[in-house]
């Protein structure tokens, strides 16, 4: 009997098996957490008599620390609601930090830029109240003047990005 008669087979046998199998438990939560917190789609009709409820949200409370060798960057990501929530990222790169020259509007660093990330989905867990905190520091010295930095939480389904203007001593 040839190879390939058995070969084949054997490979469709363990594909259906492969995509029939049992969800890990993180993925059966993300399931059930995105349908009862997730804010409808604009393309869903809304009565505007039936307030939305069991809303969830996350918010984001970012801060800036220049020093004369580095910028150090802090990100605070809470969830506001009472439910566990499951943040899905595309991509090993969870946040990322750039920051924008004000006089020019170019951007003059960012953090993920000489970076490699994994390429598979991320989730991470955040508990009703629970905050997450991100610290990094640029050790980038920029000249004297204004800029703005920019924080990005990379999740798919509760995305964040905050502001803050900063001057360079």
């Amino acid at each position: 009997m040839n190879a390939r008669n058995i070969l084949i087979p054997l490979l469709c046998i363990g594909a259906v098996a492969f995509a029939c199998g049992p969800r890990s438990h993180s993925e059966a939560s993300l399931v059930t957490t995105n349908i009862a917190t997730a804010e409808p789609s604009p393309a869903h009709h809304v009565s505007k008599r039936q307030p939305l409820q069991n809303v969830t949200k996350v918010t984001g409370r970012f801060a800036v620390t220049a020093e004369q060798n580095a910028i150090r960057f802090a990100l605070d990501v809470t969830n506001d609601g009472k439910k566990n929530v499951e943040l899905e990222f595309p991509n090993g790169q969870r946040y990322d930090f750039a920051v924008i020259d004000n006089s020019t509007g170019r951007e003059v660093y960012r953090w993920a830029a000489d970076r490699m990330f994994t390429q598979s989905v991320q989730n991470a867990s955040l508990g009703g109240g629970e905050t997450m905190h991100i610290a990094e520091h640029a050790a980038k010295t920029l000249p004297r003047g204004s800029y703005v930095a920019v924080a990005t939480l990379r999740s798919v389904n509760f995305p964040v990005q905050e502001r803050v203007a900063f001057d360079m001593p």
